[in-house]
């Protein structure tokens, strides 16, 4: 691996290292269908996986991809669309996603792989160890050089996350978690004003003794408009916010704020921080939110689903709501944020 690491270290743009992936022999291999494998061959493969080498693996790759997105300078003639002008992709989000296939097949060949740009209508995560990866969470901020852009990054064994790594290249902001370890936030510090800034290692939530949930009124919870704009799905989502942020005697829950930042996974990794109360969402798809999703509950937060009812959401189910660690309030604070989605709640089935 460190050759192939070190070929793409040298590239500085994003076009470029696209450019030396398209003419990889890993990438015509990796065109190929994986076979198929039998129960017992993947429950030896899950148990063979090393959660500290994938977990050291992925930091390596996305401080390089790091790298490749802000020495990349998005263009319109470098921009297009998926299925609406909300919804934008770029020459840089298929050159990362590309990077990380690459690199990740080479050391585990035999594991599936679930990417944003990748992916092909129809596919599903398994129970076969399986990297997810978002190249890059944000992409309208990153068009816009609005700094909270991330890329996403896990492996999921069982349809569950077991290592996940979140990092803004930006802020150089360093989100990581194994399962059963902890999870983790790496930042820049300055001690004093006279010292350098240096990098520290916190354990999540930042605060380690959170205090209790108490309801809607007292919560800061993050939300996001999504690039659908019409149709069931916006309704229930716009009716959602007006009835979060409106005053008490309209029947609103009056919450503190609404906090829209563009970044499915950045707003898993700030409930997880304890900086966001509740976060709520339907229409990401897994690469949005494996990773931070680990890193939420390794902090302590649970994830339930956005509509009413359900305690265990699949993590690709589409839909979310993330709640920050708290010795009390959790159970309580969903089933009231529960209690003001319209009948029916959201539908991704189609």
């Amino acid at each position: 691996m460190g050759s192939t690491v070190k070929s793409f270290l040298l590239k500085s743009k994003a076009s470029d290292i696209l450019g030396s992936i398209k003419n990889s022999s890993y990438v015509r291999y990796l065109s190929s269908i994986t076979p198929p494998h039998t129960a017992r061959q993947i429950k030896k493969m899950a148990n063979q996986v090393n959660y500290k080498e994938v977990h050291d693996l992925l930091i390596e790759v996305a401080l390089t991809a790091g790298d490749m997105i802000v020495s990349a300078q998005p263009r319109i003639a470098t921009v297009g669309t998926k299925q609406n002008s909300a919804d934008l992709v770029t020459e840089t989000d298929k050159a990362v996603e590309q990077y990380v296939l690459t690199i990740i097949k080479e050391k585990y060949p035999d594991f599936d792989f679930l990417g944003e740009e990748t992916y092909t209508t129809g596919k599903k995560l398994t129970d076969k160890p399986t990297f997810i990866c978002d190249p890059i969470d944000g992409t309208v901020n990153f068009v816009h050089t609005f700094p909270n852009v991330c890329i996403s990054l896990a492996l999921a064994v069982y349809k569950r996350p077991v290592v996940g790594i979140v990092y803004n290249p930006y802020t150089t902001h360093l989100y990581s978690a194994i399962k059963d370890q902890g999870s983790f936030l790496t930042m820049p510090v300055r001690s004093r004003s006279t010292s350098p800034i240096e990098p520290c290692k916190f354990r999540l939530p930042r605060n380690l003794n959170p205090p209790p949930l108490g309801g809607l009124d007292r919560s800061l919870v993050a939300v996001e408009w999504g690039s659908h704009r019409t149709g069931r799905n916006w309704n229930v989502k716009y009716e959602t916010f007006a009835k979060l942020a409106g005053g008490k005697e309209h029947g609103g829950k009056m919450v503190h704020s609404l906090r829209s930042m563009g970044s499915a996974a950045l707003n898993f990794c700030a409930v997880a921080a304890g900086q966001i109360d509740v976060y709520w969402e339907g229409g990401c798809w897994a690469w949005d939110v494996a990773a931070g999703w680990l890193i939420l509950t390794e902090a302590g937060g649970i994830v339930v689903d956005a509509n009413p009812g359900n305690w265990s959401p699949a993590v690709d189910g589409r839909r979310y709501m993330a709640v920050r660690a708290a010795p009390t309030g959790q159970r309580e604070i969903v089933e009231e944020f529960w209690s003001i989605i319209p009948e029916g709640g959201y539908d991704y089935s189609a």
